[in-house]
C-alpha cells in the first residue's frame, strides 16, 4: 500500500513539473488544435446523418522544400527585375551622358568653325584692302608716269621744234633738184627726175613692178633702187610729194622707209611729228636738217646717202 501511494505522487509530480516546463505557446497552440481539430465523427445539421470529416493536409519536408525553392524563386526574380532595373537606368544615364557630351562637342565645334570662319573672312577682307590699296598705289604711280612722260614727250617736242626752227634760217626743203651739186651718181636719180604722164597700160608694160601706196597719194612704179611717181596711172591721183623715194629693193615699200626714217629722226630729235608714213612737209625739213648737220647733200628727201647715214640702208 505504502508503495503503490509512492508511485502516484511521484508520477503526479513528473506530471507537474513537465506542465510547467512546457512552452505557452506550444500548449497554446496545442490547445487551439485540440479546439480546432474536427471530430471523428460530425452530424449534419440537415439530415442528422453522419459525415465523415477530411483530416487536414500534414506537412512534410518535401512541401517545405517546394516553399523554400518558391520563394527563393521569387526573390531571385524580385533581385533581378531590380538589377534589369538598375541596368536600364544606367543605360539611360550613360546614354543621356554621351548625348550631353556630343551637343557639347557639337557645339564647341561650331564656335570652332565660326571663329575659323570669322577669322578666315578677316583674312579675305585684309587681303582684299591690301590689294586695293596695292593696286590703287600702282594706279597712281601710272598715272604719276604718265603725266611725266607726258610733260617729258612735251618738253621733247618743244626742244624738237625750236631745233628745227632755229635750223630753217639755214636749211631750206629742197623741191628741185637741177643744180650741179646733183650731178653725181648717188644723186642722178633726182638729178633726172622728170615728171611724166601715161595711163596705166604704158606703166605696166614699161614697168612691171607698179604698187599701189596709199600714204603717198597712189600708185608708184619702182626703178634702180627708187620708187617713183606713176602719174596718169590714176587720171584722178594726186601726189603731195612729187619725187624719188630709195628703198633699195622693189619688194620694199616706200612708206615702210619713210616710217623708218621718221622714227629714227624722232629719235636724234630731228622730228616732233606723227609716225605716218608719209613724205609731208615736216618730214622733208627734218630730213633737211639731218643731211646739213651729217654734211650731206640736201636734197630733203629719202636718198642712198642718207639711209646708210642713219644705218638703214
Amino acid at each position: 500500500m505504502k508503495h503503490i501511494v509512492f508511485l502516484t505522487c511521484i508520477g503526479s509530480l513528473a506530471l507537474a513539473l513537465t506542465a510547467l516546463g512546457a512552452p505557452k505557446d506550444a500548449s497554446t497552440h496545442g490547445s487551439a488544435r485540440a479546439r480546432s481539430a474536427p471530430k471523428a465523427h460530425a452530424v449534419s445539421a440537415r439530415g442528422g446523418a453522419h459525415v465523415a470529416s477530411r483530416p487536414a493536409p500534414m506537412r512534410t519536408s518535401q512541401s517545405f522544400s517546394a516553399a523554400r525553392s518558391h520563394q527563393r524563386a521569387v526573390a531571385s526574380t524580385s533581385r533581378s527585375n531590380r538589377m534589369d532595373t538598375a541596368r536600364a537606368r544606367s543605360t539611360r544615364n550613360a546614354n543621356a551622358r554621351t548625348a550631353a557630351i556630343a551637343r557639347n562637342r557639337a557645339a564647341i565645334s561650331r564656335e570652332r568653325s565660326l571663329a575659323r570662319a570669322n577669322t578666315m573672312r578677316a583674312g579675305r577682307l585684309e587681303a582684299a584692302r591690301a590689294r586695293n590699296a596695292r593696286v590703287t598705289q600702282a594706279a597712281n604711280v601710272r598715272r604719276a608716269a604718265g603725266r611725266n612722260l607726258a610733260v617729258n614727250r612735251q618738253r621733247n617736242l618743244t626742244l624738237a621744234r625750236n631745233v628745227l626752227a632755229n635750223r630753217a634760217g639755214n636749211t631750206r626743203i629742197v623741191n628741185s633738184w637741177r643744180s650741179d651739186r646733183f650731178r653725181g651718181a648717188n644723186y642722178a636719180a633726182f638729178y633726172n627726175y622728170n615728171r611724166v604722164w601715161h595711163d596705166s597700160g604704158w606703166w605696166v608694160s614699161n614697168y612691171p613692178n607698179i604698187g599701189y601706196f596709199y600714204p603717198l597719194g597712189g600708185w608708184w612704179y619702182w626703178n634702180a633702187g627708187y620708187w617713183f611717181p606713176a602719174w596718169g596711172y590714176n587720171p584722178r591721183a594726186w601726189y603731195p610729194y612729187d619725187g624719188p623715194v630709195y628703198t633699195g629693193y622693189a619688194n620694199v615699200s616706200p612708206d615702210r622707209v619713210i616710217v623708218e626714217v621718221q622714227t629714227a629722226l624722232r629719235q636724234d630729235g630731228y622730228y616732233a611729228g606723227g609716225i605716218d608714213g608719209r613724205l609731208g612737209p615736216q618730214t622733208r625739213a627734218a630730213l633737211a636738217a639731218f643731211q646739213a648737220d651729217n654734211d650731206l647733200t640736201v636734197t630733203s628727201a629719202i636718198d642712198k646717202p642718207t639711209l646708210q647715214t642713219m644705218g638703214l640702208a
